[in-house]
């Protein structure tokens, strides 16, 4: 049983912000502590002794570790595609799971180097979410039916959740979650995804304009129902799996991110147990980070999705971890720290 099985309303699901658990104080405290004894500089390390702290926080430990570290890329299609805004035919989205599944794509390749255990998850690829352009992308109940599909698919034994995504369309779908979360004009959140030219960037930002003006109603969680997918709403489910069982996460670039605006909507401190692994090309990306004050623990000039960034960042997470467990402390190594 997962924290959604018995949730039957996304009001409901927005009121969990105030049962789930916070970062341990306590644990933070004695792992900076023992950062700041550890024989460096203090602050030498920057951001890998802020990600140390982190996971300590979220593990309740002074010494977090990886055991296991788990990757799940959630696939879904989009109706928004009746508008053209997509390079590639929506084949390619069970094309691509196909190639997960064999092992062929950049997400299988960079798991095995940074040790992470990847699955894919795809969600009714054959029935495609109603064209945002024209109303609500998905009910209620389907919007929750793939919430929970994603809090199932967490390991409650994972010492860390990879997050990532795959589906034609979905940059599409991810610009116009953070244009009706943030505001703005369509053209601040839309890059070119797979590929789109000059009239293909044109058409997003159309179909995002007419989108966001469709469902000028929703707010908070129900943003996902109105302009969502069900891979963002899986994605959904699983960070909120994931902060019940105290497992941080590492969310990829611009979609992952998008894909997780409806919960800050609802209440920013869904957010709390999360980082973001990269910053994307996609120029929406820096733009949403400001807006959900994260920042990205990498900036390659990445756009590829899957979870390709979160799995690199997960190499960065492990040596920030190495430093902080295995470094000795002044006193241990018997040199004086001034």
């Amino acid at each position: 049983m997962t924290l959604l099985s018995d949730i039957t309303s996304l009001e409901a699901v927005a009121a969990l912000a105030e049962t789930l658990p916070a970062a341990d104080a306590g644990a933070i405290n004695v792992a900076t502590e023992r950062q700041n004894s550890l024989t460096k500089p203090m602050g030498a390390l920057g951001r890998l002794e802020e990600l140390a702290i982190f996971m300590a926080g979220w593990q309740e430990t002074d010494r977090p570790s990886i055991k296991r570290a788990q990757a799940v890329v959630f696939a879904g299609n989009h109706g928004v595609c009746a508008q053209g805004v997509n390079p590639f035919p929506q084949e390619v989205t069970a094309q691509m799971v196909a190639n997960f599944e064999h092992g062929g794509a950049a997400i299988n390749q960079l798991c095995r180097a940074n040790g992470a255990d990847l699955s894919v998850i795809a969600i009714d690829l054959d029935t495609p979410t109603n064209d945002i352009t024209q109303g609500a992308a998905m009910s209620e109940a389907e919007t929750l039916d793939a919430m929970c599909r994603g809090a199932e698919a967490v390991d409650a034994d994972a010492s860390v959740l990879v997050l990532g995504e795959m589906g034609i369309g979905n940059s599409t779908i991810a610009a116009a979650l953070a244009m009706a979360a943030f505001g703005g004009d369509a053209k601040d959140w839309v890059g070119r995804g797979t590929g789109s030219d000059d009239a293909g960037v044109n058409r997003k930002v159309d179909a995002i304009t007419r989108a966001c003006a469709a469902n000028s109603d929703a707010s908070g969680l129900a943003l996902l129902s109105a302009v969502g997918g069900r891979e963002q709403a899986a994605i959904c489910g699983a960070v909120l799996q994931a902060r019940a069982l105290r497992i941080p996460v590492i969310l990829d670039g611009f979609i992952c991110t998008a894909a997780t605006t409806p919960l800050f909507a609802a209440d920013p401190r869904f957010l709390d147990h999360c980082v973001v692994g990269h910053v994307s090309r996609e120029p929406g990306h820096a733009r949403l980070l400001d807006a959900l004050n994260k920042q990205p623990v990498l900036s390659l000039d990445m756009a590829l999705g899957e979870g390709s960034g979160a799995a690199v960042a997960l190499g960065i997470l492990r040596s920030a971890l190495e430093c902080h467990n295995g470094m000795a402390t002044f006193a241990e190594a018997g040199v004086s720290d001034g």
